[in-house]
């Protein structure tokens, strides 16, 4: 039977309520609403006072709101506790209240009593997580006493005034840790706590059970092994001596929480699990509900289970339902198992609820695969034009289901070999597209479009990789038999066209590339038009070959005349705009105008940066281009700077014997000779020519 209420001296607060000293919460709550100055200016105002404290199971709310109590139980006349988990024990702590103030023996007369009395007592209604239950109906309507509210439904918000326990502090987590487990505080055990706590996401429960483990083995630096081995076992297993009376672990009260959700929404969380913790969004789910069969790719039947989960949110008439997307998704947000970020509009799962979800699903090979499935049907409809920013978003979502080593048709691992290319991670997109290309040269044959396709796509990866040579093997043979198969006219012959002309520029070969790119752009003009983005692209190669030849005043023309289209119709802040942009002031820096050109590279830096991060390759090129302006305009120490930072960066992310390391390297080597750091230079110059040779 729940106790209704206790004399505040009375008033016992479990062992687990070390947690509230540390939470940031109970200060909050402290300092915002419930000291004793708010208090009596708000008697004085009238008024009632209510505080929700909200959060994931297992985060301390209730012990958070315990401590709170008996830190200020001198400020209340009398202290009432209801457990608000089910209308049932509501109508008993009411009615408790009744009998204990002998008004009655009905929750209604409970009611009537916190209605009537104008004192400062206080309801503490604990564990409201039901979001079926309206609680209204049973929060007193009057002017006067104060509540204390605890749920995992965000929506409570709306009773007062809130906080959401979460994650604690590192350092205040790494305390309770070392608490729980009997362990002395010493630089050695925090270390070693600091670890453990990381990895359990600063969650108060988890880390007080983890502490109970450790006080049972004594030793904390087994545990995360252990806990790699059998993480499903340590966090399900209530220990045998507990400091507390909460009934539950931290994967029962999930557990709980998941029982409660229509099918729709636990299908959402099991999807979501193999997606990385952060970042999901609905537009995700959106664009791969408009997915379009094509000709070669998955059927129906092989994509039943991404289209039975994807019909949970469409409408009648077959479009998005957005409505249908956020029912579910609130389902799943009153129970704190997801988080919704209103400025970024994307959701995140706790670190632990998400590797939870991911064990408790016992058809997983199945669900990895419809989870990977939808990343790449979403994928596949999103615009050319829109890709590249759209792989920085995905890529984290790609990255953790290709960990799973998910079975998906050949067609979708090479949408997954583009977010990878189109994110600078041209190792992982090489992986796939060989596989690929194996896999549909045997099933296919060497002349089937989706084999050229794969060639096309792997030889681009080679001259990313700076593997020129295989490069162009493999777009010589795609080149043939794109012109015996489709003439030489076909959109597809002229893409071949001008990825062989690109890699006759990576190899020096500029006559060659000039006059492939001629016709490229020709036939460009002609079957596409002035504005179309393959004839820009077309225009946009034509005028970096020019400028490999020498011949900048053409170059220029070109450059300007594809800067501005691209500016009217992607926008300033497109990557194919700051391409055209850093392109032309590369020709300004050909023609010696290095002030117009410094500008343009400032510009495409900062937007870089921004939008693609600071380690992605065309930002380390954008910083190439602005350090080589710097050293032209004889401003040596930026240049230096910023060199040695992309030489640096690229060294990690592409290796010491990729071409453009190599170049940075070499310009870095001017650098120092310009300032008369020879030693520098000299080690520079030798280190480079290893490379080489």
């Amino acid at each position: 039977m729940p106790i209704a209420w206790l004399p505040c001296h009375q008033l016992k607060v479990p062992r687990l309520s070390t947690i509230v000293h540390l939470h940031q919460e109970y200060s909050k709550a402290d300092r915002i609403f419930w000291t004793k100055c708010t208090i009596s200016s708000q008697m004085a105002e009238g008024g009632q006072h209510v505080y929700v404290l909200h959060g994931l199971g297992g985060t301390g709310k209730t012990q958070t709101g315990l401590k709170f109590i008996q830190d200020l139980s001198s400020q209340f006349s009398d202290i009432f506790f209801v457990d608000t988990s089910t209308k049932e024990t509501i109508d008993l702590g009411l009615k408790n209240i009744a009998i204990t103030k002998h008004c009655g023996n009905s929750s209604r007369d409970g009611l009537q009593w916190l209605t009537s009395t104008a004192e400062e007592w206080l309801l503490f209604l604990d564990n409201a997580d039901d979001p079926n239950i309206n609680l209204n109906d049973f929060i007193p309507q009057c002017s006067h006493g104060n509540i204390i509210i605890t749920s995992r439904n965000p929506g409570l918000c709306v009773y007062g005034k809130h906080s959401s326990v979460s994650e604690m502090d590192e350092k205040d987590a790494v305390t309770l840790l070392l608490e729980s487990a009997g362990q002395a505080d010493t630089l050695a055990t925090r270390h070693a706590a600091t670890e453990i706590v990381k990895t359990l996401g600063y969650l108060a429960l988890a880390i007080v059970q983890a502490g109970a483990f450790v006080s049972k083995s004594g030793n904390l630096n087994s545990y995360l092994d252990l806990y790699a081995k059998q993480r499903a076992l340590l966090l399900s297993e209530k220990p045998v001596q507990s400091h507390d009376s909460y009934a539950q672990t931290v994967y029962t009260t999930w557990q709980m929480s998941f029982e409660q959700l229509k099918p729709p929404a636990q299908m959402f969380l099991q999807i979501c699990s193999y997606f990385h913790h952060n970042g999901i969004s609905e537009e995700m789910f959106c664009n791969a509900s408009k997915y379009k069969f094509y000709s070669g790719g998955p059927s129906k039947e092989e994509l039943q289970r991404p289209l039975e989960f994807l019909s949970n949110f469409m409408a009648p008439t077959g479009e998005w339902d957005t409505l249908s997307f956020l029912n579910v998704t609130s389902e799943i947000r009153a129970y704190s198992l997801i988080n919704f970020d209103p400025e970024k509009e994307v959701f995140s799962i706790h670190p632990l609820v998400h590797a939870w979800s991911q064990e408790m699903i016992s058809d997983s090979k199945s669900w990895q695969s419809a989870a990977g499935t939808i990343l790449a049907m979403a994928f596949r409809e999103i615009p050319s034009q829109d890709k590249m920013l759209a792989s920085l978003l995905f890529l984290p979502h790609v990255e953790s289901i290709s960990q799973f080593n998910t079975d998906l048709a050949p067609g979708f691992q090479l949408q997954y070999a583009w977010i990878f290319s189109l994110a600078g991670k041209y190792k992982q997109a090489e992986k796939l597209q060989v596989e690929v290309l194996k896999k549909w040269k045997e099933a296919l044959g060497d002349n089937d479009r989706g084999t050229l396709v794969a060639m096309g796509n792997l030889a681009l990866t080679y001259s990313m990789l700076g593997e020129f040579k295989k490069a162009q093997e493999l777009n010589i043979v795609a080149l043939e038999k794109r012109k015996q198969l489709l003439g030489d006219n076909h959109p597809q012959t002229l893409n071949a066209m001008g990825n062989l002309a690109n890699t006759y520029s990576n190899l020096g070969e500029f006559k060659k590339a000039q006059e492939l790119e001629i016709v490229v752009l020709e036939k460009r003009k002609q079957f596409l038009g002035d504005n179309h983005p393959d004839t820009l692209k077309a225009m946009g190669s034509l005028a970096f070959t020019y400028s490999n030849l020498g011949e900048f005043k053409k170059a220029q023309e070109l450059k300007i005349v594809v800067l501005e289209k691209w500016r009217q119709i992607l926008g300033d802040n497109h990557p194919d705009t700051l391409t055209a942009m850093g392109n032309l002031a590369c020709t300004y820096g050909d023609l010696g105008e290095f002030k117009k050109a410094q500008e343009l590279d400032i510009v495409v830096l900062e937007k870089r940066k921004q939008f693609m991060g600071d380690n992605h390759p065309d930002t380390l090129i954008a910083m190439a281009n602005l350090a080589c302006m710097y050293l032209n305009r004889r401003d040596f120490t930026k240049a230096e700077e910023l060199q040695l930072l992309v030489l640096e960066r690229r060294r990690q992310i592409l290796g010491d014997n990729h071409p453009e390391t190599l170049c940075v390297a070499e310009d870095l080597s001017h650098t120092y000779q310009s300032q008369d750091k020879l030693q520098e230079a000299k080690e520079l110059r030798r280190l480079f020519w290893i490379a080489c040779f």
